[in-house]
């Protein structure tokens, strides 16, 4: 296809079981090692403008669905305004499969142990899904339904991620806990967002967000609490992160 209404329509028109393409990263493990076996791909790299990263005039960032890893992770806008984005995107595989992983593919595919899925619901990033029908905006942090299961219906198509505009005292980190140190899934990922306030201390605007802990990437709410307009110190990180540890619900 080479755009994306005729991509919703090859899968409308040939029905069940296509499967879009992307990166193919998680798509050709499956077909080789875990049995799936589609009756159609339908291959989106030929379509327009869904890579690149952009900033907008409203200081929102756009991520094209099929911008690779790698893209996200040497990006200068990226690596100066999100460090641990950048960070997350880094912990992909190895340097050969996040120059084809893309991030659209990453989010539609719902691994739970995601690395980039949690970054991006700390930032309160957004999904643009387009159909035959037009196109909606859901959360991420709403997109995910369970393990390999998103919000999309089987024609619609994952175009872009946006990050809202982010004040200039924003901080974060991601963390990544895996049996390996490189080329392995996360046992566990953790993103950490918040503002500073005036005395560099005070946290505001909390988010924590889990991987691989649960079904779906979850926001650890009440250890956010806990840090929410609080002056952080080591007990309370601490504290913060024991009640995080009790949010988790890993298999």
């Amino acid at each position: 296809p080479a755009t994306l209404e005729e991509a919703s329509r090859l899968l409308k028109d040939n029905g069940p079981g296509g499967r879009f393409l992307a990166g193919g990263t998680d798509l050709v493990i499956a077909l080789k090692e875990k049995g799936l076996l589609p009756k159609y791909l339908v291959d989106l790299k030929k379509v327009p403008g869904l890579t690149g990263i952009r900033e907008n005039s409203d200081g929102s960032i756009t991520i094209g669905a099929l911008t690779t890893m790698r893209e996200i992770e040497i990006s200068p806008l990226i690596t100066k305004k999100f460090p641990f984005l950048a960070q997350s995107a880094a912990e992909v595989g190895s340097i050969q499969i996040r120059n084809r992983a893309t991030i659209g593919g990453n989010m539609a595919n719902a691994t739970p142990s995601a690395d980039t899925a949690p970054a991006l619901i700390a930032l309160n990033a957004t999904a643009k899904i387009t159909s035959l029908n037009g196109e909606r905006i859901v959360t991420l942090e709403e997109f995910f339904k369970g393990p390999g299961l998103t919000v999309m219906r089987a024609e619609e198509v994952l175009a872009e991620i946006n990050i809202p505009r982010t004040g200039p005292r924003l901080v974060g980190e991601y963390i990544k806990f895996s049996p390996r140190e490189m080329m392995d899934l996360a046992y566990v990922g953790i993103a950490v967002a918040y503002n500073l306030g005036d005395d560099d201390r005070k946290c505001d605007g909390v988010r924590i967000v889990l991987g691989a802990v649960a079904p779906t990437p979850i926001r650890a709410k009440r250890a956010e609490t806990a840090l929410e307009g609080q002056n952080l110190t080591q007990a309370l990180a601490e504290k913060a992160g024991q009640i995080a540890a009790e949010e988790a619900k890993p298999i």
